[in-house]
């Protein structure tokens, strides 16, 4: 497993096939997507795992983290994880933060995420922010 920086539209066809399947191709692009920074976790030349992170000021927020059902349970995104926390400790950011969904909040807080309780529900999922704070 490698984790190697992509173009936005590398991370596309995951995000919808694992995050959004009922919703329009379109409905994954994000119009910030150019201004991101993109991660993906190749096992020999195939992409298996994506995230995207998008820094303002100090502060990061990363989302759709996403990993191939076949690949899940791995520890894949746990790496893919812990990869961009190093990131923005290289940029010296200050908080990373995320719209996790609400029934992956335990898997966040395995990484010392904390839910802010801040919640809202985007196309019938629930969500929570969740943050960290690097020092």
């Amino acid at each position: 497993m490698e984790i190697k920086e992509i173009q936005a539209l590398q991370t596309w066809q995951i995000r919808h096939e694992v995050m959004w399947p009922d919703q329009p191709f379109e409905f994954v692009q994000l119009e910030e997507d150019n201004s991101g920074f993109h991660f993906g976790v190749f096992d020999e030349d195939k992409l298996v795992s994506i995230v995207s992170c998008f820094i303002e000021g100090k502060e990061m927020q990363f989302r759709k983290l996403a990993t191939l059902e076949e690949y899940q349970g791995k520890g894949i995104a746990s790496c893919l994880l812990k990869y961009i926390f190093q990131f923005a400790k290289s940029r010296d950011l200050k908080r990373v933060w995320c719209n996790a969904r609400s029934n992956k909040k335990l898997f966040y807080e395995k990484f010392g995420m904390n839910d802010t309780f801040k919640t809202f529900v985007k196309a019938d999922q629930e969500f929570t922010i969740m943050e960290i704070m690097l020092f």
